[in-house]
């Protein structure tokens, strides 16, 4: 059994879509980031990053103690070798994932991120911001819309934990993005859609938190307010 410490953001979504697609048994503990959930000991305990995803595995593969994992690509790279699903079987498709699985951590998540904030969420509209994340999307949109263009999938002809990683930071309305213009990215886009185990996982959304999005000020300030905590001792 596996624990999820999920909720409904596009890094959340990477790891339903793994576990409805592999069957693996799990149960989702709902951390509500707008409450300040991801702020209790108990779950610090697992993710000390205090975002979610995290995951605790009860049954690992070495037959040990329950494992605990934070960030998102960890999580799917930790559950594609635990299964031998979604991952490719020789070095040079392995690395073709980790360069895609890192690009998405490290540029699509990040510049998407950024630009939800900005458009969406700031209080003050910045101009400057905004066009400087909606054009880096839109750079990211076209560096995967041209991978796409000879492949069905972003490492091959096989459906991976690159994809997965990536498929939820596609929202050309939140992002201000034509998806018009990237035929290829569109194609793949629908192609995960209608994946039964890609419905199912969007469908547990309703039962966590079906009206998701900043509604108060108290919400915005734990979400966009963090500092680091004070050390013991200090005023």
């Amino acid at each position: 059994m596996i624990d999820l410490y999920y909720w409904t953001t596009p890094n959340g979504h990477k790891v339903t879509l793994f576990l409805e697609e592999t069957s693996l048994p799990y149960r989702i503990v709902p951390i509500n980031i707008g409450k300040g959930e991801q702020f209790k000991p108990e779950f610090l305990a697992v993710a000390p990053n205090n975002r979610i995803p995290a995951i605790v595995d009860h049954e690992p593969a070495d037959g040990g103690a329950p494992i605990s994992i934070f960030e998102s690509g960890a999580i799917l790279l930790y559950l594609a070798e635990k299964t031998g699903q979604f991952i490719p079987d020789t070095a040079r498709g392995r690395v073709e994932l980790l360069q895609w699985l890192f690009w998405q951590m490290g540029g699509l998540g990040p510049m998407a991120g950024q630009n939800h904030h900005f458009r969406n969420y700031a209080p003050e509209k910045i101009p400057y911001a905004i066009d400087r994340y909606v054009n880096e999307t839109n750079r990211l949109y076209g560096v995967l819309d041209k991978r796409l263009a000879d492949r069905p999938f972003i490492v091959g002809e096989e459906y991976s934990i690159a994809d997965m990683a990536s498929y939820p930071w596609i929202l050309p309305d939140a992002q201000g993005q034509d998806m018009e213009q990237f035929p290829n990215l569109k194609r793949w886009h629908a192609t995960i859609k209608a994946r039964p185990a890609t419905v199912r996982a969007y469908d547990i959304i309703q039962s966590i938190n079906a009206n998701p999005g900043i509604r108060t000020e108290e919400e915005r300030r734990i979400l966009f307010g963090q500092k680091a905590a004070p050390k013991a001792g200090k005023s």
